[in-house]
Order: structure tokens, then sequence, then C-alpha cells
């Protein structure tokens, strides 16, 4: 069954619960597909009188900004153990590759890792508890998460219904095409970042390479 259509089935109540609860949890590193719950029920709201667009953008601006307090609190008392055994439950998003790319990130931009990180996929699970392994002082952590969860789900939900209520109609024969589109981005995506992954993976590793220490020469 379609997303859209199953939570066609659910009470609006119940679908500003799910929203927040499944944003939250991919916020605090848990592997969810809050994008995609989160698009289909902006789309749902937009066709639908039922679900109010205001309350659903505030439930997962909530969820995504308290998931990633929660996270960040966790990473900063867990620390490097905490990636390994992520590494060990969810290896295809927290393998040595990903952290290293993650952290990598996190040492370029700072804060603005949080904030933009919101809007990948990769970091949106990272950033929360790899700020608090890092131990990013919590005032430029929250500055980040506060305006990076409001501009991602508040405005992801704006568009969303912005464009169901223009175009409803035009987006129902447009689901298809859509689905195509979306994943080809995403598995150009997917390609793009594994490989950049796998880049950084290999320049951490020759840092943590000690250096060869020469051989002394014999005396003739």
């Amino acid at each position: 069954m379609h997303v859209q259509e199953w939570l066609e089935t659910i009470p609006a109540v119940a679908i500003y619960a799910l929203v927040g609860v499944v944003i939250g949890l991919e916020s605090l590193g848990i592997p969810l597909p809050g994008e995609i719950v989160l698009v289909s029920s902006a789309l749902l709201a937009s066709q639908h009188g039922d679900i109010n667009p205001y309350v659903l953008g505030g439930c997962a601006t909530a969820g995504a900004i308290i998931g990633d307090s929660i996270g960040y609190a966790i990473g900063r008392k867990g620390g490097r153990p905490l990636l390994a055994w992520l590494g060990a439950r969810f290896p295809k998003h927290f393998s040595e590759a990903n952290i290293a790319l993650a952290e990598r990130s996190f040492q370029k931009w700072g804060m603005w890792a949080v904030f933009f990180g919101r809007f990948i996929a990769l970091l949106r699970i990272f950033a929360g508890p790899l700020a608090g392994v890092l131990k990013m002082p919590y005032w430029k952590f929250l500055i980040a998460n506060v305006f990076g969860g409001i501009l991602w789900a508040g405005g992801t939900t704006a568009v969303i219904y912005s464009v169901g209520v223009v175009a409803e109609a035009w987006l129902k024969r447009f689901s298809w095409l859509g689905l195509v589109l979306a994943v080809l981005i995403g598995v150009t995506s997917m390609l793009v970042i594994k490989n950049r992954a796998k880049k950084a993976a290999a320049e951490a590793r020759q840092e943590q390479r000690p250096e060869a220490v020469p051989e002394p020469i014999a005396a003739d």
C-alpha cells in the first residue's frame, strides 16, 4: 500500500503524533523515513480538511528539535563507544565510511553541519549524536538545531501543502512519475555519498597510520 493511502486510514490526531515521533526518532539517530512520512502527510493535508497544516508543521518541527537534542545528550554521554554500538546495530547507516564523512563535515563546517545536515538524509541521522560525541558547545548546537528544524520541517510542510492545494488533480497524475524521479534522485545521491564516504574513510585511515620510521644506515 502507498504511504499516502495508508495515512488516509489514520485519524488526524494520530497523524500528528506519527509525524512527530517518526521525525523525532530519525533525528535521534534511528534510520527511519521521516522525510517520506512528512511529505506524504503534508500532501494528504492539502487534499483533506481534517488535517491542519499548521499543527502538522508544528509537530514535525517539535519532533525534529527534540529528537536532535536527545540524540546530542546521548552522544555526549556515550562518546565513541556509542558510534561503535550504532555501527553494529545499523551497519549500512553507521558504517566506518559514513561516520568518517559525517565527522569530516562537522570538523569543517561546525554548527553549519547541524543546520544544513537537516536537509541531507545521512547527516540528518548523524547530526545530534555526532555533535554530542564531538563535544560541540550546546548553545551552538541548539541554535543550529532550532533554526534547521524550523526551516526543514516547517518549510517542507508549507511548500508541499501549498503545491498540493494548487495542483491536486495534477499531482494525482504525477504520482508515478514523481516516484520514479524520487528514486532516481535518491539512487544518484546515495552513489555520490557512498563515493565521498569511501574517500573520507581512506583519508581518515591514512591520517591515523603512524609515519614510517627510517631504518638506521649501517656504518661501513
